[in-house]
């Protein structure tokens, strides 16, 4: 076996990917525990197996979208859509990495064992469906992946028993939601500068209805981390009643966000 087949392989499994699951580490900072070395120990668990799932579901995605792939302008030199892997080895691989993924539970996860795996096999079966169907329905589509990013930090609290605040569940599905109404953005440029659908509901949204989605969801999030921010528990939890003064930056963020986003939009395209 060659590096250069090596190293499509590793493509195939998208590694780049799995800096989101870092939000499984969320819990230690929001409950102030990143210094706790034990916990670090569990979050990393529950990190490794996951990372491992997400790229048997990026496998899988590859395989049933080749068609597509292989029509998209960048999407058509991945691995098995530039031919450089086949499907029988796609398969197999994904198989590898789902088996990987349980086993590394099983031997490290103890007592937690049974939750992170239900989180793990309800993330895969949900990607899945989302695979075969659900990523045609739009809302549903951005829907499905803002939950995934949800339910990597639930598997961070279970993982090191760290109770989860409603509102980081709230913050973390509306930013993500905010990312991925982004990204169809993008998805919606491409398609009207070169008539290419990046995926297949795609025709369904309009750039009016996404500006607008993102506008909602981006004046929601602030909303709710300003709830955060005033929330006795989180307060009592970081040991502080001046958390507050932290919204000035989320918002300046967000609106340094929508000026480099309107630049981009201006110029007749966006990359996220």
């Amino acid at each position: 076996m060659s590096n250069r087949y090596i190293y499509q392989i590793i493509l195939l499994m998208r590694p780049a990917q799995w800096l989101k699951n870092t939000f499984i580490f969320l819990p230690l900072f929001f409950h102030g525990q990143m210094g706790n070395i034990e916990e670090w120990k569990e979050c990393l668990i529950s990190f490794c197996s996951f990372c491992l799932v997400a790229s048997s579901i990026y496998c899988f995605n590859d395989i049933h979208d080749l068609d597509a792939d292989k029509n998209h302008p960048q999407k058509r030199n991945r691995p098995i859509a530039s031919g450089r892997v086949g499907k029988t080895t796609a398969y197999g691989l994904m198989i590898a990495c789902s088996t990987v993924s349980v086993s590394i539970l099983v031997l490290f996860a103890n007592d937690k064992f049974p939750y992170c795996l239900g989180i793990i096999a309800f993330y895969f079966v949900m990607n899945m469906l989302y695979t075969i169907k659900l990523k045609t329905v739009p809302i549903i589509d951005v829907s499905i992946i803002a939950i995934g990013f949800v339910l990597r930090v639930i598997i961070g609290g279970v993982s090191t028993s760290i109770p989860l605040s409603r509102w980081i569940i709230l913050l973390t599905f509306l930013l993500s939601l905010f990312l991925a109404f982004a990204k169809r953005r993008d998805d919606v440029s491409i398609f009207q500068s070169t008539g290419v659908k990046a995926r297949k509901n795609i025709g369904e949204y309009t750039i009016p209805f996404i500006d607008l989605a993102l506008s909602i969801t981006a004046s929601v999030t602030i909303v709710c981390y300003i709830m955060y921010t005033v929330s006795e528990e989180v307060m009592q939890q970081l040991g502080s009643r001046h958390i507050h003064i932290s919204v000035i930056f989320v918002i300046i963020g967000l609106l340094r966000y929508f000026v480099l986003y309107s630049r981009v939009c201006w110029h007749g395209f966006v990359h996220f």
